[in-house]
Formats: C-alpha cells, structure tokens, sequence
C-alpha cells in the first residue's frame, strides 16, 4: 500500500466522554508513579500529556482505562446525561497502547472479530469493513497481522479501539516507530475523531510529536502535572530509529 494514500474518514459521530481525577494517587510500592492529582478534562477536549519517559503519563492513562487501580482518590467519567458508572464508561473508552496487543496468528480481520465479540457490536460484519476501509486496509484484511508493518499494525489498533464507536480515546506514545507519512496519517485521524466529538488524550515524551490538533497540554514532571495550557505546537513527528517504513 501507497504509504501516502489517505483513507477513507468514513462516518463517525459519538456522545463525548470526560474524566475527572479526584486526588488520584498511584503507588508501586515505595515507588511514587502519579503524586495526588487533581484534574479534569471535559468531554470533547484534545489533551496532549507531555513529559520525559517516568514523568507518569502512562500511569495517568492506565487509571484512565481501568487497567490499573488508584491507590487513593476518585476517578469519575461524565458524558452528555452526567456521570456515568465505571462499567458504563469502560465500555465507551478506545485504548492504542505503545504495544498494539494484536494477534499475530490471526488476519486482521480475525482480530476485529474477536473484539466485536467481546463488546457484542451489533452487524459487526459492516462495522469491521468500515474501520477496515477507513484505516486503508481493506486489501489486506485476509492476511496474517504478522506480515504487517509497524505503520499498518497502528493502523488496525487504532481500527480496533474504534470498532464499538467510543467516547473517550486514549493514545500511549502513538507516533514510537512511524515514519513521516505514518505520522501525517496519524494527525488526520486524530483530527478527525476530535471533530466527530471525541475526546483524545494522547501522551508523548518529545514536545516535537505534540501537534497543533491539542486544544490543551499538560506537562508531567516526576508523577506530577506541573503545568497544564494550551497547545501551540506544529504537527511533527519526531525521528524514531524504529520506523518500519509503510503504513
């Protein structure tokens, strides 16, 4: 595949969902990963978590996405009718971890399957050719994920945490390991989703990464957000010695 061509946007619109931490602490033994935060961000905001690789971003979206437990304090999800119950928000949250978590031995096809199963998509024959056509894929989605590239496996995690239509996306170090178009296909996702109503929080170590799609940044310092404004970043992709070449 042309590692310029751009997919399809496809159609997209969601009910925005916001976090709010409440003195939210995360502790690995004497190890201070998050130090007492507090925070909110409100549905359909773009928040760009800046920070040095340990400054705790991570660990903030591990919270965000019920993978990990707060220590201490409240984390708490409100979308269009008020607060919503942490079974109710996870099932509205996308995950693109730094480790796409695909599997390997399957098509890309197989590994939508397995998703849509596990969040009982209605239809998931067309939802899983949508996302596959919106992400570029469409040729390839009978073949083996381990014959794809670094650009084309993010292509299919991004699909995947799309497939059931969240409110909330979480995004780990999206751009380690692309090249220039990966991470020029990267931005017009993100532009895009931000504008059917997503909220975005993404986190990256290199201010470079951060493009000018944030609304808003927040800096951790140490497990602590020492500074919190607005965006004014140009889009870019920091040089990786990962990059894999086609998306």
């Amino acid at each position: 595949m042309d590692s310029t061509a751009t997919p399809a946007s496809g159609s997209l619109a969601v009910a925005s969902l916001g976090v709010e931490f409440r003195n939210v602490e995360k502790r690995y033994g004497p190890v201070r990963a998050l130090r007492p935060t507090t925070l909110t961000i409100s549905p359909g905001e773009f928040v760009a978590l800046l920070g040095p690789n340990g400054s705790g971003k991570s660990t903030l979206l591990r919270l965000t996405a019920h993978l990990a437990r707060p220590t201490a304090g409240t984390i708490l999800f409100h979308g269009p009718a008020g607060f919503e119950s942490g079974s109710a928000a996870r099932r509205r949250l996308g995950v693109v971890a730094h480790a796409t978590m695909l599997y390997d031995d399957l098509t890309a096809e197989e590994n939508l399957q397995l998703f849509a199963r596990l969040y009982s998509i209605p239809d998931p024959g067309a939802a899983i050719t949508a996302r596959l056509e919106a992400a570029g894929l469409a040729e390839r989605r009978s073949d083996l994920v381990r014959t794809f590239s670094r650009g084309m496996r993010q292509r299919l995690t991004l699909a995947r945490a799309l497939l059931h239509g969240p409110g909330l996306l979480l995004f780990d170090e999206p751009t380690t390991g692309l090249d220039a178009a990966g991470c020029e296909w990267l931005a017009r996702e993100l532009d895009r989703l931000h504008h059917s109503g997503c909220t975005i929080i993404m986190s990256t170590h290199q201010g470079g990464e951060v493009t000018a799609l944030a609304t808003r940044t927040l800096s951790l310092e140490s497990g602590r957000v020492v500074r919190d404004t607005g965006s004014t970043a140009t889009l870019g992709c920091a040089p990786s010695p990962q990059s894999t070449g086609l998306v």
